[in-house]
């Protein structure tokens, strides 16, 4: 008797968080292959061959997941984004150091 296994598409995933699903084998998160195919409209063959440890199987499951998981996962893509976006400004408030000193190095030089 032979069993088969049905992979259902969550198999493609380690949900770590409510805030961080990862896609199996990786440590790359589902909202890095979302910006590429979303954002930059770049195909999932592109995308594969951007992120080497990612399966072009695997950028087919994230895309898949998002399609049949739309509002959930476009919830979770929008909260990541707008991470990013409070994360740059908080940057831009308070840049390090180091970055201060290039940014003045850069200044002084194009004015040479």
């Amino acid at each position: 008797m032979e069993i088969k296994y049905t992979m259902q598409i969550e198999d493609y995933f380690n949900f770590l968080a409510e805030n961080d699903i990862r896609i199996k084998g990786t440590r790359i998160g589902i909202e890095t292959v979302l910006d590429e195919y979303i954002n930059n409209g770049k195909t999932p063959e592109a995308i594969a061959d951007r992120y080497y440890t990612v399966t072009l199987e695997q950028v087919y499951a994230t895309i898949l997941y998002y399609l049949q998981n739309k509002e959930k996962v476009g919830a979770y893509f929008e909260d990541y984004l707008e991470y990013c976006r409070r994360s740059r400004e908080e940057y831009e408030k308070n840049p390090l150091d180091v970055v201060l000193r290039l940014r003045k190095l850069k200044k002084d030089f194009q004015s040479l």
